[in-house]
């Protein structure tokens, strides 16, 4: 089951498909803009909510990947939320996503504007009372004017659609929907098999013997990922992802493998694989909600093996959760998550991509 948040869109904002060039603009090499046309503003409505106002300045049309708006918060991390200076974790849907095609870019044209009221209680922990300090920070990957400049920054790092940080103070925690703080985006279905042990709920049979070679794929690429940073190897597979080394951060890698292994190899069904999704994902998880994988329809399209495959995904997915490694939706992409490790290594080895593509080592590197 699942709860829309309300929002309205400016008259500029068309949420329709927009040319086929699209695709080619988000998978060729533009030019990079030396300025975000994106103005932000956040303004506390009371309680949990806020309205978010993109305007777009320039003189050209702002492509936006849809999942970068606001009004996609329960399936993106959009905002950095303290309370009482610590941080406020995000519980809305991880969710792997692919290069973006057409129809998922949305358009603001010059001088207009999108806004939309968000409900933050929906997706973070605004479970208690306190001061919050709330700032709106969207990554734009993939976004760019019309004519295929890339909202990009001179180090290769996506733009940020960002706006001043507003102080909120709760009272009362935020008001929930009955049933919980998260619904998943489809409903589990109660039917539960057991292969390998691991458990599929809505799968056909098809389904499952796919899934039975991603697992096991999985736990081969685990397997190995572990065995690398155990024998405390620093070759260009592990630069190429995490970056330059430094000790405290190759640690942190290695804890990583240690528990996504670990997790990958349970086999008394503490794992599910939910084939219930329609979306045009990979897959999604929810942090808290271990151990629970939604895989969509981008993941069976995919390889087994490989960049992007079946079995990356599954251990991308892993990563996720607050009992494994925690990790977050930095950058998707090969070519971002190598920048990431280049310019932000401590990002990197927070970035589930950058795991993945450890795991798949495609192309093979030592």
């Amino acid at each position: 089951m699942t709860y829309k948040l309300p929002h309205t869109l400016g008259t500029g904002l068309a949420l329709t498909a927009i040319a086929a060039g699209a695709l080619a603009v988000a998978t060729a090499a533009p030019p990079v803009k030396s300025f975000n046309p994106l103005r932000v503003s956040v303004v506390s409505l009371g309680n949990d909510k806020v309205e978010v106002t993109l305007t777009n300045t320039s003189r050209k049309n702002v492509r936006i990947p849809k999942w970068q708006l606001p009004s996609e918060v329960q399936r993106s991390n959009l905002f950095r939320i303290t309370r009482d200076g610590q941080e406020v974790g995000f519980e809305g849907a991880m969710v792997k996503r692919g290069v973006p095609t057409a129809e998922d870019f949305a358009i603001l044209r010059p001088g207009r504007s999108y806004r939309s009221v968000v409900a933050l209680g929906s997706a973070y922990d605004l479970s208690k009372a306190g001061h919050y300090t709330v700032t709106y920070a969207a990554p734009l990957q993939y976004a760019s004017l019309s004519g295929g400049t890339r909202l990009q920054q001179t180090n290769g790092f996506p733009m940020v659609a960002q706006g001043a940080p507003i102080r909120m103070t709760l009272d009362q925690p935020a008001t929930l929907p009955s049933g919980g703080r998260l619904r998943p985006v489809l409903p589990s279905n109660p039917e539960l098999s057991d292969v390998l042990g691991v458990s599929y709920a809505a799968c056909t049979a098809t389904q499952q013997t796919a899934l039975d070679k991603a697992v096991l794929s999985a736990r081969t690429y685990t397997e190995r990922a572990k065995g690398y940073l155990n024998a405390g190897t620093t070759g260009a597979r592990y630069t190429t992802w995490f970056g330059a080394y430094l000790n405290t951060r190759y640690a942190t890698a290695q804890q990583h493998f240690t528990k996504i292994d670990e997790a990958m190899d349970w086999t008394n069904g503490q794992v599910t694989i939910n084939c219930g999704c329609t979306q045009n994902y990979y897959a999604y998880v929810y942090k808290n909600q271990p151990y629970e994988i939604y895989v969509c329809n981008s993941f069976w399209t995919a390889p087994l093996i490989g960049t992007d495959s079946r079995a990356g995904t599954l251990i991308h997915e892993m990563s996720h959760f607050t009992v494994v490694a925690d990790t977050d939706d930095w950058v998707y992409g090969q070519s971002a998550a190598s920048n990431l490790a280049a310019t932000n290594p401590t990002n990197a080895v927070d970035n589930a991509d950058n795991h993945e593509y450890f795991s798949e080592n495609t192309p093979a590197q030592n």
